[in-house]
């Protein structure tokens, strides 16, 4: 009995310390993520980027950070990471794949807040569908017909072709 609570309290010092770093890495980690994606988002806000945008940018500059702070904390307790950095970045190659479409509409949607070729309200012709420009989220874009009809159109589709302005 006195050998195995010999070996318990040695794997204790050993690992235990190693174990309560982790801990603090990932609770600071975590603290220091919310702390630089709130800065970001009022610098984003500052500088009156679209409120969408600037919400997606902080919720994507949190989690990265996020993913930073689990792996050191794993590799303070001795766990390698290597093939866990190795798996993050083939899984996001796989998805970057897989949503090859919702990415161009995402990057078009993009492209669209910030140079703003129209804005909410405007009259347009984009993509085959003429209409009020009623809303421009980040994947697609919301029109109204002159008979009322709702039209949604993807923001890749709206950045590949020719936009007509009425005014």
């Amino acid at each position: 009995m006195q050998d195995i609570l010999n070996k318990s309290l040695g794997y204790l010092m050993q690992y235990g310390l190693a174990f309560l770093y982790a801990i603090l890495i990932f609770i600071i980690g975590k603290w220091v993520a919310h702390l630089v994606s709130k800065i970001a988002a009022v610098a984003m806000a500052k500088s009156k980027l679209n409120e969408t945008l600037a919400s997606f940018v902080k919720n994507i500059i949190y989690y990265v950070l996020l993913i930073f702070v689990c792996i050191a904390a794993l590799n303070k307790i001795g766990i390698e990471t290597t093939s866990f950095v190795a798996l993050i970045g083939a899984a996001g190659l796989a998805v970057g794949l897989a949503l090859q479409g919702s990415l161009a509409n995402f990057a078009a949607g993009v492209m669209l807040i910030l140079f703003q070729p129209f804005k909410v309200g405007d009259k347009i012709e984009a993509a085959g569908a003429v209409g009020q420009v009623k809303e421009i989220q980040i994947f697609t874009t919301i029109m109204e017909t002159d008979d009322k009809k709702i039209v949604i159109v993807p923001n890749a589709k709206i950045t590949a072709d020719k936009i007509i302005i009425h005014r």
